[in-house]
């Protein structure tokens, strides 16, 4: 035994939307036994298999399109109004379970696009939230994952800077000076979700007091990615896992102090899970 000191970030794990869209999902489940759902319901493999067990349906678009008469939970991320128009057509229930913060951002985008505004989302491409913070546009807002994909040559005097709700507060002020820096008039709309944002602060400080870092999260979540890098940036010996198959021993040395920390997709009970395997090493 390594006698190994292990704690849990308690602001990690879910954040309120996702816990929102779950506990409608389980609620469903209770009442009929199976739920359909437009996509991974969060961005976490293993949270995702344990609801599948108790019967929601993983479905993608093209499963969707074909649907019909049936209850569709949307998750969190939100969706386009492509979406509603088509459960309308299908006579298809949706049980929206998006985020109050996504579409709050959702109508702020539709808004300044109605007005003429030329739209920048700061975001992931393809990612579900910036699909449907696109889709308020027709499509037409420019979706950028960082400065140096913009074609700066090309852009309008005058710009809309809005960004994906998960994305680094820090990253997106950059973004903006160095446009303006560059002669561009950037119009920003700070729309981080604030839930987030002051992770980044908080697992800065977490990280900093330990001698080995687990940072467990899905592979596919953004926001993983990005307080995975906050807490490697905090201490050096951080390690990224999305499962008990990931610990490595070699990580963890005699009487190391061991912090576990994830992101606003990371349940609790899959942190817990990892704390009692590293104990028992």
């Amino acid at each position: 035994m390594l006698n190994l000191s292990v704690d849990i970030d308690a602001n990690s794990g879910f954040c309120f939307g996702v816990v929102y869209a779950i506990e409608m999902a389980e609620q469903i489940l209770e009442e009929q036994g199976y739920l359909y759902c437009l996509g991974d319901i969060v961005h976490n493999d293993e949270e995702v298999q344990r609801l599948q067990h108790k019967g929601l349906r993983i479905i993608d678009n093209d499963s969707f399109s074909v649907l019909r008469n049936e209850k569709v939970l949307i998750r969190a991320h939100g969706e386009p109004p492509s979406t509603y128009q088509l459960a309308l057509a299908n006579n298809i229930q949706l049980i929206d379970a998006s985020c109050p913060v996504v579409l709050k951002l959702q109508n702020r985008i539709k808004r300044s696009y109605d007005n003429g505004e030329p739209i920048f989302i700061f975001g992931k491409e393809g990612h579900a939230e910036v699909i449907g913070l696109k889709g308020q546009t027709n499509n037409n807002a420019v979706v950028f994952g960082s400065y140096t994909e913009l074609q700066t040559e090309l852009l309008p005097a005058q710009i809309t800077l809005y960004s994906q709700t998960t994305k680094s507060t820090a990253e997106l002020y950059n973004i903006k000076d160095t446009l303006e820096a560059s002669g561009a008039k950037v119009d920003l709309k700070d729309t981080i979700c604030r839930q987030v944002s002051n992770r980044d602060l908080e697992l800065r400080e977490f990280a900093a007091l330990y001698d080995t870092v687990i940072f467990v999260s899905g592979k596919k979540s953004s926001n993983g990615k990005m307080l995975y890098q906050v807490c490697k940036e905090a201490n050096s010996k951080t390690h990224f896992v999305s499962g008990l198959s990931d610990l490595q021993p070699e990580w963890f040395k005699q009487n190391d102090r061991v912090g576990i920390c994830g992101a606003t997709s990371t349940p609790m009970w899959l942190m817990e899970e990892v704390r009692d395997r590293i104990i028992n090493l």
